[in-house]
């Protein structure tokens, strides 16, 4: 009887410590509600490179891929201001590398093109390869280009932003007068860029 109860006591225990974990506030890199806390800290204490000194003309290994970064667009809106490099990883499939600071820390995405098959960005819901995304903010930014990007050196860009109930990231941009184009987020964590100087 009373290994029954002590077994039974046991049992009860790991219970409550598995309730206490599942319940605790945990962040899920691969959505969420707090995909968009996925902020870099203080820099100056990490050995990681710090993604606010990439320049055009760096290599840059990002997640185990290798791009050339080979232009940039210097964004600035209501006061704030931000760079998103235009990466190269050799086969002409480019990609966007957007580093903006924030109160929480410095927020470090990449951005993957996806077809939008001359899909208009609408302000309610809209449907992108099967996955539903609800609206967030848009507007327009003013921008300074820099390298090879195939944009004026100076100009407006509109953007509307969206997010799906998983938390995944869609962002539609386009230079005044041109075409939308779209991309889906990915949040990069300390450590997944390493950068080798432009000679």
């Amino acid at each position: 009887m009373t290994t029954a109860v002590v077994l039974g006591l046991c049992l009860a225990a790991v219970v409550v410590a598995l309730v206490v974990y599942l319940a605790s506030p945990r962040r899920d890199r691969r959505g969420g509600d707090d995909v968009d806390s996925e902020f870099f800290d203080d820099f100056g204490e990490l050995d990681f490179f710090d993604p606010r000194t990439l320049q055009v003309g760096d290599t840059a290994t990002v997640e185990g891929t290798r791009f050339k970064a080979i232009g940039a667009l210097h964004l600035m809106r209501q006061g704030d201001e931000w760079t998103e490099h235009l990466l190269d990883d050799g086969s002409h499939r480019l990609h966007w590398l957007s580093v903006q600071e924030r109160p929480e820390g410095l927020e470090v995405m990449l951005w993957t093109p996806v077809r939008a098959q001359g899909m208009v960005p609408a302000k309610s819901m809209l449907i992108m390869e099967g996955v539903e995304f609800f609206p967030g903010e848009r507007g327009t930014v003013a921008y300074r280009a820099e390298g090879m990007t195939g944009l004026p050196e100076r100009g407006l860009l509109d953007f509307a932003d969206y997010r799906a109930h998983d938390g995944r990231l869609l962002s539609f941009q386009r230079v005044q007068g041109g075409q939308w184009v779209a991309s889906y987020a990915s949040p990069l964590t300390p450590g997944s860029i390493e950068v080798d100087r432009k000679a």
